[in-house]
């Protein structure tokens, strides 16, 4: 017993006399980098990401402006579809049900669109976040939607409303709602 208290008292003044001059080490060397995030929800971004303020409400005569860029381009590519476009408040502001669309897509249109007016970002995003990104956390928020198929609109830097497609693929909604933004996103 007394040899292990020795050693204990021996091994603390140790410590004791030797803690200063490493104190003063660490103090004189330069500061090292920070270390990378051990994950990617620990970064912390210089600026607000998708930081978009809301403008005026999209006029009904300009949503269906959009609603008409958006199904000519379906049309064309012969893709029946389901169109909406809400205003910055995610207030529906116009619907089209083209001939033989989907019925089940009209709610998941629509919720596209609020969701992209909501967020301020294209639904897509978290699609990604999900698939690509693993970050599961995103099904917890109320009323996202992980489906591509909803686009902000956005004029002179300001959110004015957002456009939903559904009835296709994901990436045939997204293609046929960036025709219908690109009228305004310009």
């Amino acid at each position: 017993m007394r040899i292990q208290s020795l050693a204990l008292s021996i091994a603390t003044t140790i410590a004791c006399l030797t803690q200063p001059a490493a104190v003063a080490q660490q103090a004189a060397a330069p500061a090292a980098p920070a270390a990378a995030p051990a994950s990617a929800l620990d970064a912390i971004p210089e600026k607000l990401p998708f930081n978009v303020g809301y403008g005026p409400a999209i006029s009904a005569q300009r949503a269906q402006a959009v609603i008409q860029a958006a199904a000519a381009e379906a049309t064309k590519r012969g893709w029946p579809l389901n169109i909406a476009v809400v205003d910055s408040g995610a207030n529906l502001v116009a619907f089209l049900r083209m001939d033989g669309a989907m019925l089940a897509s009209i709610p998941i249109a629509q919720h596209k669109a609020r969701v992209s007016a909501r967020f301020r970002r294209p639904t897509k995003v978290f699609e990604d976040a999900i698939q690509k990104s693993d970050y599961k956390y995103i099904l917890t928020l109320d009323d996202v939607i992980a489906s591509r198929g909803g686009i902000p609109l956005i004029e002179d830097g300001r959110l004015i409303g957002a456009i939903g497609c559904s009835g296709g693929t994901g990436s045939q909604d997204e293609e046929v709602c960036t025709a219908g933004a690109a009228t305004i996103n310009k």
